[in-house]
């Protein structure tokens, strides 16, 4: 199997959820999405990951982000975690988690490191843009939950450069300045930035963040 790059289109897959059958690229729609894996039911990391997400659901939604998690276990396991992160973390899950027994989605998307876990999904994360190519992938290993601020964080940045012309510092925040894209010249930018720009170096300009 060829490996995912940033730019790939996402494969798409049809799959049980708990929350009915999906066609995921059908189910995304015109919007962005996160797809992203769990190495089993039942396990206490991820037992707080879905959770957190589960309390992050309106922040994605104002984004326009669809949520799918996976792991290979099947429905009836799943329905019964459910419970427990519902009880656990004080919230209700409110998007579905793919079963997936047979391993299917997890080898289309390479979330099966054999050197960690021949038999469980890593904690991958796929960022899907309204195109369905892949815009972001990170893998953590089974040991550390992911932080969904930064994934908040990073959608942020994605969906606002897909849209102007302009990349995000180091710790950027929403609301923050901006850097002005190399291939924009000088002489461009007051039609393209109305708010105006900071020049540092030839190659690095700053503008106030364009959306707001």
């Amino acid at each position: 199997m060829a490996t995912l790059r940033l730019g790939d289109i996402a494969p798409d897959f049809k799959a049980q959820t708990t929350e009915g059958e999906i066609n995921f690229h059908k189910w995304l729609g015109d919007g962005w999405g996160v797809l992203f894996s769990h190495p089993a039911d039942y396990t206490p990391v991820c037992t707080t990951e879905l959770g957190t997400v589960a309390k992050y659901m309106d922040e994605f939604k104002k984004r326009n982000v669809k949520v799918a998690a996976l792991s290979v276990d099947g429905l009836e396991s799943h329905q019964g975690w459910i419970r427990d992160i519902n009880e656990t973390q004080n919230t209700t899950v409110n998007f579905p988690i793919i079963a997936d027994e047979k391993k299917k989605v997890a080898e289309l998307y390479d979330m099966i490191h054999p050197k960690a876990d021949s038999n469980h999904t890593v904690r991958s994360v796929y960022v899907i843009g309204p195109d369905k190519t892949i815009k972001l992938m990170i893998t953590y290993p089974a040991s550390t939950g992911r932080n969904f601020d930064e994934l908040l964080r990073v959608i942020d940045s994605l969906q606002l450069t897909s849209d102007y012309k302009v990349a995000t510092p180091a710790n950027w925040e929403n609301g923050q300045d901006c850097i002005i894209v190399p291939a924009v010249p000088d002489e461009e930018i007051a039609a393209n930035f109305p708010k105006g720009y900071t020049k540092i170096k030839s190659y690095l300009r700053t503008t106030p963040q364009p959306n707001l």
